[in-house]
């Protein structure tokens, strides 16, 4: 392809995208603010979901079962992030490999150690919301 135009221009219709993207935005923004109805009211201004009310010092102490449970998210994330590209791969894995089990292997031993991190917890108490065993 022989072209008399700059390659920027190759971009142009991003750039557009991205302002009509920005420009609608803050048009709709824009226009909510200044064509809305404001009538604050104790309702509006109150706790928003939780139904506690804010009252206190806001550098509480968390327990320690809200990291555990943060951590077990964390780890599953990650396992989801693992998997799912060895997934979309896996019938290819014997041509780039040479052996036909090694990418299903491998899997087998990744979640091996997933599931002994999870029995780790399960035996921990971590889980087990009533027990007083798992605020450590």
């Amino acid at each position: 392809m022989n072209s008399t135009h700059p390659y920027v221009w190759n971009y142009l219709p991003l750039a557009l995208q991205l302002l009509v993207a920005i420009g609608l935005a803050g048009g709709m923004v824009g226009a909510s603010f200044f064509i809305g109805k404001k009538r604050p009211s104790k309702v509006k201004a109150g706790a928003y979901e939780c139904g506690m009310d804010p009252v206190g010092d806001a550098r509480g102490r968390f327990s320690v079962r809200f990291y555990m449970v943060a951590m077990l998210f964390i780890l599953f994330d990650v396992e989801a992030v693992f998997m799912l590209p060895w997934a979309t791969v896996f019938r290819q894995l014997p041509a780039l490999t040479g052996s036909k089990f090694f990418g299903f292997n491998e899997m087998i031993v990744y979640l091996g150690f997933v599931a002994v991190g999870l029995f780790y917890v399960w035996k921990k108490g971590v889980l087990d919301w009533g027990n007083d065993k798992a605020d450590l």
